[in-house]
């Protein structure tokens, strides 16, 4: 899949004397006004027509990668547009370098300034400012062009009116480019506004894109934030791609009902659930009875439960909440497989089994290939737990006491395991567990492969061993070669036994990185660097774990093991241990299993958190083993469930301003 490189190098200014030298013909420049992602600001004097101008010369970077000739061909669609809420094009051209184009130097601010200075706006002032925009909009989508980077950098207040800034510029450098800006390392459009399709790096971007940025833009005029918000690019884009926006009412009450709706029908991540045009957008912001069949009471009663979790804060010191993610991700489903909707479960399993939390314990999770199983490590004596989709409750597997790393075997019959310095395999269903080797790394990680062999780091010398599944000669599969003293460990397979992905560990996994092994020429090479495991996907893409648990995908050549393309955050949030091993798992038929917080006490404070990261505990004074949030459809009240020693699980009804009540 193609995707957004999000990158955080400093490009170098243009050289302003060398500048200056090229148009000095033609425009005196003054001063630099500002500096956006694709270009730097100056005012200058139009030296023709005696006016002041507004330059914007693009970054050396930018402009050696679109080259200058197609540039100049690409830019004339804007510069056919006319509208009162359009600025102008007049002028663009190429001079000893540089790729530039001038628009008139207004005498006002931007909509970015003025939020910067008052947070939130007035209703009306919002309402009059967006159909402004969305009038500019339907007017150029008229005329084919879409403008893909709609912000309040963007939008200038002049006279009583808004007018919409770089219109196709975005579009023309794109078109430039070739359809390789993605390839640059240069984002176009910024994170809080994009459209999901953007964001995943989609190149059949439609008019709905800009529906969804301006509906983003309303949402902060009126609630003093972007619909998502991170501490990273890379965050708001995942956020951008799997949560949905909270409702505006709930941030801002004063809000009409008409104007909610219509923001949240032009923030729906799908383009054909946004408005067809910019005008209905507009229209519907006008029109006092627009409404959605589903704002009836709290937006979204549907997924309110999910919502609630996503606003949930829990500190350090929570019990291990696995998220099961079923079918439906677009990235994790084979290619070519029919669409089926996202399914999330929240379950904590440490409601009946008190779960491990030894460091040692290596990859903690396994998930059965066709997702009906679910193997995890639990209790004092860190034994196997199998828990079956339809089944509540979880049964231990006799004789697998001191269990690290299990895995499912490809046909999900037998679970390998690493006990000591044993590699051992026990069935499903029960019975013995069988030693396939000897002098194992333990909690290091296994590998089954398709091909009846197991892959499992050393614990004589460092490396990587293979064995078949019903045990004989163990050989060498990665030897301590070109790591310097680093430790080759949790190992995954390639289809058809083509190699493996594995993690290089060292200095007590201060640093990590992922590699992938060639088992046809027994050679090695580096992925990623500061990542903790990765797996190769059905659909040809590898999802990897960093450091800061951010998984990402990225499209993979399996013929020449190698990634294709930049990583894409999917998820975040996910645990690794000390070891760097992520507590997460993944099926064949497109089952994700990952864990959330902190393996130490269960005890934990009930917390809310805003937009800016700010958390506070709703009540002190209240605590406990908390999991199964969901809130009521007026936001009012929160249903908790608490566990009792003793007692099991009861569920306590909470009055988000007051104290717990039975």
């Amino acid at each position: 899949m193609s995707g957004l490189r999000i990158t955080s190098s400093i490009i170098a200014l243009p050289n302003l004397d060398r500048l200056t030298a090229a148009l000095a013909d033609r425009y005196r420049i003054e001063r630099e006004l500002g500096e956006g992602g694709m270009a730097t600001v100056y005012l200058a004097e139009d030296l023709k027509h005696d006016r002041k101008v507004a330059l914007k010369v693009l970054k050396p970077d930018l402009a050696a990668v679109i080259g200058a000739e197609r540039f100049v061909v690409e830019i004339k669609t804007t510069a056919a547009l006319q509208h009162p809420h359009i600025l102008p094009l007049f002028d663009s051209g190429t001079a000893d370098g540089f790729l530039y184009y001038v628009m008139p130097y207004i005498q006002g601010e931007t909509l970015r300034s003025k939020l910067d200075r008052e947070t939130q706006l007035g209703i009306d002032e919002s309402v009059k400012i967006t159909t402004d925009v969305a009038d500019a909009l339907d007017y150029a989508h008229r005329h084919g062009v879409i403008h893909r980077d709609i912000k309040p950098e963007n939008i200038l207040l002049h006279d009583g009116r808004a007018m919409v800034a770089d219109f196709g510029i975005a579009l023309a450098l794109s078109a430039a480019a070739g359809g390789r800006m993605t390839e640059t390392g240069l984002s176009l459009g910024t994170p809080h506004y994009m459209s999901p399709e953007q964001a995943t790096g989609e190149r059949g971007i439609t008019n709905r894109s800009d529906i969804y940025s301006l509906g983003s833009v309303l949402y902060e005029m009126l609630t003093g934030n972007p619909p998502h918000t991170g501490a990273s690019a890379q965050q708001i884009i995942m956020k951008i791609v799997t949560e949905d926006a909270a409702p505006v009412t709930r941030l801002r009450k004063s809000v009409p009902t008409n104007i909610a709706a219509a923001i949240a029908t032009a923030v729906e991540k799908l383009p054909a659930d946004r408005f067809d045009s910019a005008k209905a957008f507009a229209d519907a912001l006008k029109n006092p009875g627009y409404r959605r069949d589903d704002m009836a009471g709290s937006a979204g009663n549907a997924t309110a439960s999910a919502r609630w979790m996503s606003r949930l804060t829990i500190p350090l010191g929570v019990a291990l909440v696995l998220a099961l993610v079923a079918a439906g991700w677009g990235w994790i489903r084979a290619r070519g497989a029919a669409d089926r909707p996202i399914e999330r479960h929240y379950i904590s399993l440490s409601d009946s089994v008190p779960l491990q939390t030894a460091r040692l314990a290596g990859p903690p999770l396994a998930i059965s290939a066709d997702g009906s199983r679910l193997a995890f490590l639990g209790d004092s004596l860190s034994r196997i737990w199998i828990k079956h989709r339809d089944d509540l409750n979880p049964a231990v597997l006799l004789g697998t006491e001191h269990a690290a790393s299990p895995v499912f075997s490809p046909d999900g019959q037998w679970i390998a395991y690493t006990a000591g310095t044993e590699l051992k395999k026990v069935r499903v269903d029960g019975g013995p567990s069988i030693t396939i080797a000897d002098s194992v790394a333990a909690g290091f990680g296994v590998a089954w492969l398709d091909d009846g062999t197991l892959v499992y780091p050393s614990a004589s010398q460092l490396g990587l061993r293979r064995v078949n599944e019903s045990g004989g000669a163990v050989a060498v599969a990665l030897p301590d070669t070109g790591f310097k003293g680093f430790a080759p460990v949790f190992p995954t397979p390639l289809p058809h036994a083509r190699g493996l992905i594995f993690q290089v560990c060292g200095s007590g996994c201060v640093y990590m990185s992922l590699h992938v092994l060639d088992f046809k020429t027994g050679r090695q090479k580096l992925l990623f660097n500061d990542v903790a495991m990765g797996w190769y996907l059905p659909n040809g893409d590898l999802l990897y774990v960093r450091r800061d648990g951010v998984a990402l995908v990225a499209p993979f050549d399996l013929s020449k093991l190698e990634t294709r393309g930049a990583g894409v955050p999917v998820l975040q949030g996910v645990s690794l241990n000390s070891r760097g091993a992520a507590r997460l798992a993944w099926s064949t038929s497109g089952t994700l299993v990952y864990g959330v917080g902190t393996l130490t006490s269960a005890i934990v404070t009930l917390q809310h958190g805003d937009r800016a990261g700010v958390t506070a505990p709703f009540d002190p004074s209240w605590t406990g083993e908390f999991n199964s949030f969901a809130i009521s459809p007026d936001g009012r009240r929160a249903a908790v469930g608490v566990k009792t020693p003793g007692a099991g699980l009861d569920i306590w009804i909470k009055q988000l301003d007051r104290g717990p009540v039975t």
